[in-house]
């Protein structure tokens, strides 16, 4: 993939990417889509005429998000379904109420540096348990209706928002939950956005075939609800990383969704609209992306584990 300034940077904006664009009939699942860039993401897909579905846990606030949305649009094709990822009942009951085809699942829900160490029903450490077991439990839930979403001129897409974060820390297979070493907040959430990525990887590699995509992303650097957790002198990233808003936060998830460019390409981490290039050491800028985020072995034992654990 490869795309030309000015449109697509660091600047480029949720509502710059779909112009143009008609998303008329594609139904499309958001999680936690009620604020931050989930709610943007949702507002410009909607306004292209895609059918979105916001998986909140908060259903009042969900449906308050739909709400403003079809307001600031004037589009009525957005609602809101509750989903809860660290309950597995609540994913089985989303999926199973599921009805007819899907052509986009983005996965955008997520917990950050959690202060102290908890756990799922399950004894799953929360950032593994929500970022992604909970996510690869709904992906696995909707795979039928991706496939029924797919056609030979657009394949279904799945989008895994990540993080520059996941430098932190690779899949600890060894430990996934905490249980040996001490828990740290940025390694847990790292380990996590990881996992994302990774994800996204085997997704392409074993769905592919039944015409569904996955890429991952990182939105930049961005004040949502999604920092709630972190005390109020946490310092702000050193330049040359430079604060994104909301809708250019938003950029990479609609453009991995509506992209021409994107079509049946999978297995990406991009920031700032373009594909990272494995690197080293982590940039300042927190551009690129580990090699051990994109290794296809990791992502194969990935997906086994999670297999397992979900039928536990």
């Amino acid at each position: 993939m490869q795309t030309s300034p000015p449109l697509f940077n660091f600047h480029t904006t949720a509502s710059q990417v779909v112009i143009g664009l008609d998303l008329s009939g594609k139904r499309i699942v958001i999680t936690g889509g009620a604020s931050g860039i989930g709610y943007e993401t949702a507002r410009a897909l909607t306004s292209i005429g895609a059918e979105v579905t916001l998986a909140v846990r908060d259903l009042g606030a969900g449906e308050r998000a739909a709400a403003e949305i079809a307001a600031q649009t004037g589009k009525h094709t957005v609602r809101a379904a509750r989903l809860d990822l660290l309950d597995r009942a609540s994913i089985d009951a989303f999926t199973a109420a599921w009805d007819g085809p899907l052509h986009a699942l983005i996965l955008n829900a997520g917990v950050m540096a959690l202060p102290e160490l908890t756990r799922s029903p399950e004894g799953w450490e929360t950032h593994f348990a929500v970022n992604h077991l909970g996510h690869f439990a709904l992906a696995h839930g909707l795979h039928g209706a991706l496939v029924a979403g797919s056609t030979p001129d657009r394949a279904s897409r799945i989008v895994a928002v990540s993080s520059s974060a996941h430098f932190s820390s690779p899949v600890i297979f060894d430990d996934l939950h905490f249980r040996y070493r001490r828990y740290q907040p940025w390694l847990a959430y790292g380990q996590s956005k990881t996992a994302n990525i990774l994800f996204a990887v085997e997704a392409t590699r074993r769905w592919s075939a039944d015409g569904i995509y996955a890429n991952a992303h990182t939105p930049g650097y961005i004040r949502t609800r999604l920092q709630r957790h972190l005390p109020p002198d946490f310092p702000e990233p050193p330049e040359p990383v430079r604060r994104k808003t909301v809708e250019q936060g938003a950029a990479n998830s609609c453009l991995l969704v509506t992209s021409p460019l994107m079509e049946k390409v999978g297995g990406l981490y991009l920031a700032d609209c373009t594909p990272q290039k494995p690197v080293d050491e982590r940039p300042a800028d927190l551009g690129g992306v580990a090699p051990f985020a994109l290794d296809a072995d990791n992502a194969r034992r990935l997906w086994d584990l999670s297999e397992r654990a979900l039928r536990a």
